[in-house]
């Protein structure tokens, strides 16, 4: 009898949408997600406009990537998602210790991730005077990496605040399982357009002739 009343309350604090069976905030962080890769898709397609159109002044882009560094960069990104799925993973099996250690390890790579761009950003500016301002390529290269950055922030910030709720007394209960699934969801979105970005900008981008 217990365990039924639990299962209701659960269900009641976390309904699901009628027509598609999935709960409620699930759902919405789905179509959020949607709405972000459309923006991103046009913010990739502005790059690729100007990326390669001869003329404009100064240095592009495409002239001056350090392949190696960012590719170890994307390495590092690409790992927080493994340790994402082993902060879930953990979390589904009530293992609290290895639930911290996953998110603050996915926290961790990410802030690496971050400390690598904003080093690519000040080598661009400082030592090839590359700078928002230069030419339409610079400035489309810079909105669409820098926006993406944001994004990677921001899901530091919420892996750290759920890394902070483990530590409270009670941690991750069930009734909150969501959210880390939910943060888990915005991760993997995140790594999934980093792969885009650095396929299309960095790796098959070629400076114009």
């Amino acid at each position: 009898m217990t365990e039924l009343t639990h299962e209701a309350s659960l269900e009641h604090a976390h309904p699901e949408h009628e027509g598609t069976g999935v709960e409620n905030r699930k759902l919405g962080m789905w179509l959020f997600l949607s709405s972000e890769f459309l923006f991103f898709g046009a913010l990739i397609s502005n790059y690729l406009l100007y990326s390669n159109r001869a003329g404009f002044p100064g240095v592009y882009p495409s002239e001056i990537y350090d392949i190696p560094f960012t590719s170890v960069s994307s390495f590092v990104l690409l790992m927080s998602s493994l340790t994402m799925v082993l902060a879930h993973n953990a979390q589904t099996r009530q293992d609290v210790n290895g639930t911290r250690t996953w998110l603050f390890a996915t926290a961790a790579l990410g802030s690496i991730f971050l400390g690598g761009q904003v080093f690519e950003f000040t080598e661009f500016i400082v030592n090839f005077d590359m700078k928002l301002s230069t030419n339409p390529a610079a400035s489309a290269f810079y909105v669409l990496t820098g926006f993406h950055g944001t994004h990677v922030a921001i899901g530091v910030i919420m892996l750290l605040s759920l890394w902070g709720i483990s530590r409270r007394r009670g941690g991750l209960s069930d009734r909150q399982g969501l959210n880390l699934e939910l943060v888990g969801l915005y991760w993997h979105f995140v790594d999934i357009i980093w792969i885009v970005i650095f396929t299309v900008v960095y790796l098959l981008s070629v400076p114009p002739v």
